[in-house]
């Protein structure tokens, strides 16, 4: 996706939510795509700090899927929120495929995300073996994290390879949701910035 669309845009914000709980292998492939492909990286996190949400909070991810959700709300889906008003965004390119989960069997293309914002997922009708294709074609590198197993990654608490699960949704959060809510626009309840960024 990312080489797709800075090959139209070079200079396109290009949004990374730090939750703080990214795999080390995560951070290295940032910096080695945003240096390959000279990405405007913009990113974001939540205002207060994982240790201090561990502080005040506990391990939210460890208290069931009230906790889950707390933790993305806080994580993820305030700062995208965020993402989306500092860089005033009228359209947000997603990566998201048809083919990963249940609930994503339904996407558009083109869809309404909240306000003003349009979502666009070019990838949509896309299968692994397109992306494995594409991939290949332009010598892009793969997540080190797909050699060992992983087919979904996020934090490293709560995402697990593949392995001897049932399934690819099982292998996030738990198998207790699939989704952290970055894409469900009923999430996001856009809080007043005052000039705080990200």
């Amino acid at each position: 996706m990312l080489h797709l669309i800075t090959a139209l845009k070079p200079d396109i914000p290009v949004v990374l939510i730090d939750t703080g709980y990214l795999f080390p292998e995560t951070y290295a492939y940032v910096d080695e795509l945003a240096d390959r492909l000279s990405l405007n990286l913009q990113i974001f996190r939540a205002s207060m700090s994982p240790a201090w949400q561990e502080v005040r909070f506990g391990r939210l991810w460890e208290q069931g899927l009230e906790g889950i959700k707390t933790y993305n709300q806080m994580n993820k889906v305030e700062p995208m929120g965020q993402a989306l008003q500092v860089l005033k965004a009228g359209t947000w390119f997603s990566g998201l495929r048809r083919s990963q989960s249940d609930s994503r069997q339904a996407i558009k293309v083109v869809q309404a995300h909240q306000g003003d914002v349009i979502k666009v997922h070019p990838l949509a009708d896309w299968t692994n073996r397109d992306i494995h294709a594409y991939m290949k074609a332009f010598n892009l590198p793969r997540h080190p994290l797909q050699d060992q197993g992983y087919v979904s990654i996020g934090d490293h608490h709560t995402s697990q390879p593949l392995g001897s699960l049932e399934s690819a949704e099982d292998t996030r959060f738990f198998g207790l949701v699939r989704e952290c809510g970055i894409h469900q626009p009923e999430r996001f309840v856009l809080p007043e910035l005052n000039g705080k960024t990200g």
